[in-house]
């Protein structure tokens, strides 16, 4: 247990794999969770990649559990739909008022930039990628993606991953820019939330997995590659502070898989519980997406 999480570490060996990528094999990824509890089910949205050149993350699904762990399928949105060279992390979750959102992190083709846009419906098996709309759309100078949504005390809170576009070899490069809204739609970036800290673990990029409201401040699990060369196969690290300005606690990472990567951490608190999802790299260089559950 890390005395900063209201649940344990995650571990493969107490984990269940919950959907497996396309195949085997490095490049193939079944992961990037967001999941959300509404009236007693979870709901999750995931992305699924091949390696590139054979589609890359090609689809974002979303999908329902009773129990957290057998899902059903609600509904597909594939990349091509979006004019999007590949999909990453999604951010899902539902309204005060009812309405399902479904923010997609697209892969502009041809580019190393990306944006992100934006479904609703009224039920999360109607989302119609004819209907999406850019929210976040970056610039000729950084791309945004793998967006992390709060709503909270009247106000949205986004944290997003950000990359340098200026050199294409430096575009791997990441920190979290955190922003708010008054409806979701419209944002204002509000600054850096998390930086890169040199020599250490995280050194070349640190993206915000997951943000959890602790009293008076905010814990946020996190993302972290200290190379290049370590790219996709980012460990999972913690950071405490307040929304807008967080700070890494440790100087190894919190948890990672013995084959590589432990990345995109969600969790979602449940009645007695904790229900937490992950993208972990197995043995064969693939990833698959996991998760675990944890009584309080």
């Amino acid at each position: 247990m890390d005395a900063t999480l209201p649940f344990p570490l995650p571990s493969l060996d107490r984990s269940q794999v919950i959907v497996e990528p396309p195949e085997g094999g490095a490049g193939n990824w079944a992961g990037a969770p967001s999941a959300c509890l509404v009236d007693g089910v979870v709901y999750l949205a995931y992305r699924m990649r091949a390696p590139v050149g054979k589609g890359r993350g090609y689809a974002v699904v979303v999908a329902r559990s009773e129990d957290g762990e057998l899902l059903q399928t609600l509904s597909v949105i594939h990349s091509s739909a979006l004019d999007a060279e590949s999909l990453e992390r999604p951010a899902l979750l539902r309204t005060p008022d009812g309405r399902w959102r479904l923010y997609l992190s697209c892969a502009t083709p041809g580019t190393k930039h990306w944006r992100i846009e934006l479904l609703e419906a009224d039920d999360p098996r109607d989302f119609d990628p004819r209907t999406a709309k850019v929210v976040l759309p970056g610039d000729e100078h950084v791309g945004v993606k793998d967006p992390v949504i709060v709503h909270e005390d009247g106000r949205w809170h986004l944290w997003a991953s950000c990359h340098p576009l200026a050199d294409p070899d430096e575009a791997d490069q990441m920190v979290t820019e955190y922003a708010t809204s008054e409806d979701g739609v419209e944002w204002t970036w509000q600054g850096t939330a998390l930086g890169r800290t040199p020599g250490r673990w995280d050194s070349r990029g640190v993206r915000v997995s997951a943000v959890l409201p602790a009293g008076d401040r905010t814990v946020a699990c996190y993302d972290g590659r200290a190379s290049a060369a370590e790219n996709c196969e980012e460990k999972t690290g913690i950071a405490i502070g307040a929304r807008d300005c967080l700070t890494p606690q440790d100087l190894a990472p919190a948890a990672e898989s013995p084959y590589g990567g432990l990345r995109y951490l969600c969790a979602v608190r449940l009645p007695t519980a904790w229900r937490v999802y992950y993208e972990a790299t197995r043995e064969d260089g693939a990833h698959d997406l996991r998760t675990e559950l944890h009584e309080v």
